[in-house]
């Protein structure tokens, strides 16, 4: 059986409870050398995150692979033409049923009549 030194931070947060976390946790935030770190260290951590997304994003291109901003424009760009599309669609649409609604609007035009056969030659004699 583990003795209560082996145990990590974490295993010992859970059995606490809620209760009694959240008074760690309000000891801790009234710290104000506590919040100091925390407050720098999270900048550190999303200065790192930064300086790993363009070392990510030089590699990426290094190696001619689309990244995830590359993705984002593509998009971008599809979904302006599915717009235009579906404009353009809208307008055929309309122009279709004009030119439907003026057909349907000119009287009928009479047929022609046949023409009669023509008379055949007759051999001259």
């Amino acid at each position: 059986m583990a003795s209560h030194d082996d145990r990590n931070l974490f295993q010992r947060i859970r059995e606490l409870g809620e209760e009694q976390f959240n008074r760690v946790l309000e000891d801790l935030m009234s710290s104000p050398r506590f919040t100091d770190i925390l407050g720098k260290t999270l900048q550190q951590a999303f200065a790192t995150k930064g300086t790993v997304d363009r070392n990510m994003q030089t590699i990426l291109s290094l190696l001619n692979l689309p990244s995830k901003a590359d993705y984002k424009k593509l998009s971008t760009k599809v979904e302006a033409l599915q717009g235009s599309l579906v404009n353009l669609n809208i307008k055929l649409d309309r122009i279709l049923a004009q030119q439907h609604d003026k057909a349907s609007k000119r009287p009928a035009r009479p047929k022609a009549k046949p023409k009669p056969p023509a008379a055949a030659a007759l051999p001259s004699a």
